[in-house]
């Protein structure tokens, strides 16, 4: 265990260290930037999956919004399930 976990009080306050990434997502000739954020949880409410990362731009928005993550044991693990789901569905533009 790091010793920035810690500084938790209580394990509902859910203490994360943030782990940031970029890609590029080839969408029609076009490189869109996303940012993905794996938080890395002290004391996951699921110990099996303490490593959970997350898009910041949805896809697929004009039919249902779906805003990409993953879970995973290891940051590798939870990063790849991200972009795997990244590049799911088509990136539509904002708005």
């Amino acid at each position: 265990m790091s010793e920035w976990g810690y500084a938790q009080g209580e394990p509902e306050e859910q203490l994360a260290k943030l782990h940031l990434f970029s890609m590029k997502k080839l969408e029609g000739g076009k490189e869109i930037d996303v940012r993905i954020t794996v938080h890395e949880f002290f004391t996951p409410r699921d110990p099996a999956m303490p490593f959970f990362a997350q898009a910041d731009k949805q896809t697929n928005q004009k039919l249902a919004p779906y805003t990409p993550c993953g879970w995973g044991k290891t940051l590798l693990e939870a990063l790849r399930l991200c972009i795997q789901e990244v590049n799911r569905f088509p990136y539509q533009g904002e708005g």
